[in-house]
């Protein structure tokens, strides 16, 4: 896992970037000295320090159970508590596969309609006239957000109406320790309990049970996963400089006065990486008027949608390509007797490489239009690869808030519309 920063270099001057540098090498001391605030919040780092192979086999022995013997996955979660378990699945799982559990995700939202329609679905027999098998794995930290609460709510009821108390063996929890409301639930249900350690905030929790295990139940080796991160932690205890050039490079950017952070990628496979991202560095930076705007794009779709605004709009904006080194080829573009569309030109090439055309020409004219460009390169769409640069993108979110001189782990702002929701509500405490 590397980023280039070559596009971005010329947007600065010499004293910008000797400037960025510096602090850049102050805030990466900070996290390693464990002298910054927040320190107590770097469990995502003690994981890989010292790796628990026993989790990761329990993850993937109850991970082939469920999917073994389940039509249905739910992933009741939101924030931290789904989308890196989603950008992986994505990732890395055929769009239209029949192999393995179909994942539906809930409690993401409030939306009452979402909810009835996914709990007929369920209700709704297999093509063979069979009930679908149904497990349900709830992810929260406190058990009270009200999105997921609301959600579990329902569906652990709906659980418990169809299998009775075999829904105690197909409902997963995964929580603190200790505390919360869903610490009671699974008291008073006896449903089976993964913890999330006390020193890992939601959005850094990829690597524990929070991801794990629906991973494993998508039938991703989380193995290779966890080690593809271990072997990242590693060679950045002794060699940063990509990740300081580009933490440095993005700091440098935001102090010139750029505002938004475009994360995007040829690859749809990737877009739910770029969630995954979008919320890493929205919640880390986002504190006392302070950090870049982060969104996401999947290109070259919304090229024709944003690409406009990216080419022509304000030059507020630098872009962040997810791009794959090692892409398979898949099909060739078939000759045809009648050239009607103009594409015989193209015939005998690769998607792929048409896709790797349109990814350099949109570099090319963002680049001239103004627009400073970052390149990640992933090395393969793989479980080690995705692994690498999920370490890589938390330590460099890490550092970057650093800069800024926040804490990179809390997120006092997110429980300022609870309060107001709550308050509209008639909740008396």
């Amino acid at each position: 896992m590397n980023i280039e920063t070559g596009l971005v270099r010329p947007f600065l001057t010499d004293e910008e970037w000797n400037l960025s540098q510096t602090a850049v090498k102050e805030s990466s001391n900070r996290l390693d000295a464990r002298s910054g605030p927040g320190a107590e919040w770097l469990g995502w780092q003690s994981i890989l320090e010292e790796p628990n192979d026993a989790l990761l086999e329990t993850m993937e022995s109850i991970g082939a159970e469920i999917r073994e013997k389940s039509d249905v996955f739910i992933i009741c979660g939101i924030g931290g508590s789904y989308l890196g378990a989603r950008a992986v699945i994505e990732a890395l799982t055929p769009e239209f596969s029949d192999n393995g559990p179909e994942i539906i995700y809930a409690g993401h939202h409030i939306s009452g309609r979402y909810l009835q329609r996914l709990i007929s679905h369920l209700e709704k027999p297999n093509a063979d006239g069979s009930k679908k098998q149904v497990y349900l794995n709830v992810i929260s930290k406190s058990g009270t957000t009200m999105e997921t609460a609301l959600a579990f709510r329902f569906l652990r009821k709906w659980m418990h109406d169809r299998y009775g108390d075999a829904a105690i063996s197909r409902i997963f929890c995964t929580t603190s320790k200790e505390g919360g409301a869903l610490n009671q639930i699974i008291k008073a249900n006896g449903y089976r309990k993964f913890i999330l350690p006390d020193d890992i905030g939601g959005r850094f929790s990829v690597l524990t049970p929070v991801g794990l295990l629906p991973i494993a139940v998508a039938g991703i080796d989380v193995k290779n996963l966890f080690y593809g991160a271990v072997e990242c932690y590693q060679s950045m205890k002794t060699d940063r400089r990509n990740l300081s050039e580009y933490v440095s490079a993005r700091f440098a950017l935001y102090q010139k006065g750029y505002a938004i952070d475009l994360v995007t990628s040829f690859e749809p496979a990737l877009t739910s990486l770029g969630g995954w991202l979008q919320q890493l560095y929205g919640e880390s930076e986002g504190k006392n008027g302070k950090g870049l705007f982060p969104s996401v794009a999947c290109y070259s779709t919304d090229l024709h949608s944003l690409g406009q605004m990216v080419q022509d709009g304000k030059r507020n904006i630098m872009e962040t390509f997810l791009n794959v080194v090692d892409e398979d080829q898949s099909i060739k573009i078939p000759l045809e007797s009648k050239d009607y569309d103009g594409l015989n030109y193209l015939s005998g090439k690769f998607m792929e490489q048409v896709n790797d055309k349109a990814f350099q020409g949109t570099l090319q004219a963002h680049n001239e239009g103004g627009v400073p460009i970052f390149v990640a390169h992933i090395e393969k769409l793989d479980e080690a690869s995705l692994g690498s640069a999920i370490y890589y993108f938390e330590l460099a979110t890490a550092i970057f808030v650093y800069c800024l001189d926040e804490n990179p782990f809390d997120q006092p702002g997110v429980e300022a519309y609870k309060k107001a929701m709550y308050q509209l509500l008639g909740k008396k405490d």
